[in-house]
């Protein structure tokens, strides 16, 4: 019997409301198909990029600002053309993605997790706990994102010696993104948590002694983290572009790992001299996948929502 049991899953899973929704959007099919590929190049870089442009032992100056093999001058070595350092810009996008892709889901991942917590907490006990959490989300509200990141940023770096700092930086940008995304998660639970809380099936848990804890992991937070998934989705796209922002005004990831945003900054300054790839095509990539991850969360949010089924 248990041989079967993934074959029920599966079987359940394409039989879903949400599985026909999704076939039924060829813009989202291609969004996905889109989104995986990119995914699954970023995660395989090592093994099937074309050449490992942070091997200096491979590198050849002589090589640099060789243009797309279909220009007179390409080369079939390098099909997008090569940098200032003479890497291969089809293999510095692939590890580049990298990079962006993992600050964007560390980050949101954090902020998701830090949400729930605060949104639980604030939904359940209410009064001066619910007061206090709500405030001080809305005085983060009055402050862009971009500009929570680059504040703690400075702050690190200020406080941290450059060399301890360089070796950090990569995890800074993770939790400077991360917490200033935070107050969506918690707003969204929060207000599902009041709902939730005075149903019977939490009040029946209390009845039985459950603890606060216990109820809100298990019986409360399963029940909010559909419009949660969405959040985190539509988040996902923000935080790359937070991460390509910050890396871009050079208080990002550092050069020794370079992420699409970094790319874009360093092809920028070529860009009027005629070397036109080493920033278009980072720059192609990191919109076509926010644009995707975006078209993903706006199907996700529509599939979710009983009331456009």
């Amino acid at each position: 019997m248990a041989a079967f049991a993934p074959a029920r899953g599966l079987s359940r899973v394409f039989d879903s409301d949400l599985w026909w929704s999704f076939t039924r959007s060829p813009v989202v099919v291609v969004s996905a198909v889109v989104a995986l590929t990119m995914i699954l190049s970023a995660l395989l870089a090592p093994w099937i990029a074309p050449h490992d442009p942070f091997n200096l032992a491979t590198l050849d100056l002589l090589d640099a600002f060789t243009p797309p093999v279909w220009l007179e001058e390409g080369n079939w070595r390098f099909l997008l053309g090569t940098d200032d350092q003479g890497r291969d810009v089809l293999s510095t996008i692939m590890h580049g993605a990298r990079i962006s892709l993992f600050v964007g889901f560390a980050s949101v991942l954090f902020s998701m997790t830090l949400g729930i917590s605060l949104g639980l907490i604030a939904g359940y006990l209410g009064g001066t706990t619910d007061a206090v959490l709500m405030r001080i989300a809305d005085i983060q509200l009055t402050f862009p994102s971009i500009l929570v990141a680059l504040l703690i940023d400075g702050l690190v770096r200020a406080m941290l010696p450059r060399e301890l700092h360089d070796q950090i930086a990569l995890w800074v940008v993770i939790f400077a993104i991360g917490i200033s995304n935070w107050v969506q998660f918690a707003r969204t639970v929060r207000g599902s948590t009041l709902v939730e809380k005075n149903k019977e099936y939490v009040m029946a848990a209390r009845v039985i002694g459950l603890s606060p804890v216990r109820i809100m992991v298990s019986h409360v937070l399963p029940n909010v983290m559909g419009p949660v998934l969405v959040i985190a989705t539509l988040n996902l796209g923000f935080a790359i572009l937070a991460e390509a922002t910050l890396s871009f005004l050079g208080v990002g990831v550092p050069p020794t790992q370079p992420s699409l945003g970094t790319l874009i900054r360093i092809g920028n300054d070529f860009l009027f001299s005629g070397e036109w790839w080493i920033t278009l095509f980072p720059g192609i990539t990191l919109a076509v996948m926010v644009l995707s991850v975006n078209l993903l969360g706006d199907w996700l949010r529509d599939a979710l929502n009983p009331k456009l089924r």
